[in-house]
C-alpha cells in the first residue's frame, strides 16, 4: 500500500501518511514466518486481516477488481482463523497470509471504513494492538452501517454477514452476535479493557469523523452513533 503509519505518543495521535513513493517494488509474504505466533497475535491480526476484506467490500469505492479479492478471502479468513484457535496449522496460516495480501490490495484499491476510522484516534489513546482494536469494533461497526444503509450497500453488508454466519453455523441475524462472543472466548478484550474511558469517546468519535478511512465507510456515521459503537465494543 501507498501507507504508512506513524505513532506520535506525546499527542496520542496515530497519523496515517499517504504517497505513492511509499509503494514497494515486491512484497514477500511468507506464511512460514508467522508459525507458532503466539495466540493473542493471531487472534488480533487475524481480525485485522478480516476486518481488511470486509471494508472494502461495503466501501463506497468497492470496485470489480476489489470485489473478487474480497468474496474469495473473506470467508477463507474467518475459517482459518477459527482452525488456528483450535491447533497450530501451517495449511491455515497459507490462508490467513493470503487474505492479508488481498486485504492489502483491497484497501489500496476501495478505501476502508468506519473500523479503521475509529481504530486511528483510538490508537492513538490506547496502549493495545491495531489488530485487537479492528477486532472489537467490527461487529458493531457492521451493526451501525446495517441499521442505516439502503439499496446496495445494505446488500453488500447483508453478504458480508452471510460469510460470518456461515463460518459460525448462524443465520444471518445471530452472526455479528457469533463472532463477538467467538473473539471474547479466544481471548479478545474489549476496548474497556483496553483502557478507554467513558471521558475520551466523545473525543475520539470526533477526530475519526475527519479520518480518511472514514470516507470509504458505507454511510456517513454521526458522532453519536460512533459513540454507541464504543460503548457496543467496550
Amino acid at each position: 500500500t501507498a501507507n504508512a503509519v506513524i505513532g506520535v505518543p506525546e499527542a496520542q495521535r496515530k497519523v496515517s501518511l499517504r504517497d505513492p513513493r511509499l509503494l514497494a517494488d515486491l512484497a514477500l509474504v511468507d506464511p512460514a514466518l508467522t508459525d507458532d505466533t503466539p495466540r493473542s497475535v493471531t487472534l488480533a491480526s487475524g481480525l485485522d486481516a478480516i476486518t481488511q476484506v470486509i471494508e472494502p467490500y461495503i466501501s463506497r469505492e468497492a470496485n470489480p477488481f476489489t470485489d473478487l479479492l474480497c468474496q474469495d478471502a473473506a470467508p477463507r479468513g474467518l475459517r482459518a482463523l477459527q482452525v488456528l484457535m483450535a491447533s497450530e496449522s501451517s495449511a491455515a496460516r497459507d490462508e490467513m497470509a493470503w487474505v492479508s495480501l488481498c486485504g492489502g490490495l483491497a484497501l489500496a484499491n476501495a478505501k476502508l471504513g468506519a473500523v479503521h476510522g475509529l481504530a486511528g484516534p483510538l490508537g492513538g489513546v490506547l496502549s493495545a494492538p491495531h489488530g485487537a482494536i479492528a477486532g472489537a469494533l467490527l461487529p458493531p461497526v457492521l451493526q451501525a452501517n446495517r441499521e442505516v444503509c439502503q439499496g446496495e450497500s445494505a446488500r453488500r453488508i447483508d453478504e458480508a454477514l452471510d460469510w460470518i454466519g456461515e463460518a459460525f453455523d448462524v443465520d444471518r441475524p445471530g452472526a455479528l452476535e457469533a463472532l463477538m462472543k467467538w473473539s471474547r472466548r479466544h481471548g479478545l478484550p474489549g476496548l474497556e479493557a483496553m483502557g478507554l474511558r467513558v471521558a475520551d469517546r466523545h473525543g475520539i468519535a470526533e477526530a475519526a469523523t475527519g479520518s480518511s478511512s472514514m470516507r470509504g465507510n458505507p454511510v456517513a456515521l454521526s458522532v453519536s452513533r460512533l459513540i454507541e459503537v464504543m460503548e457496543a465494543a467496550a
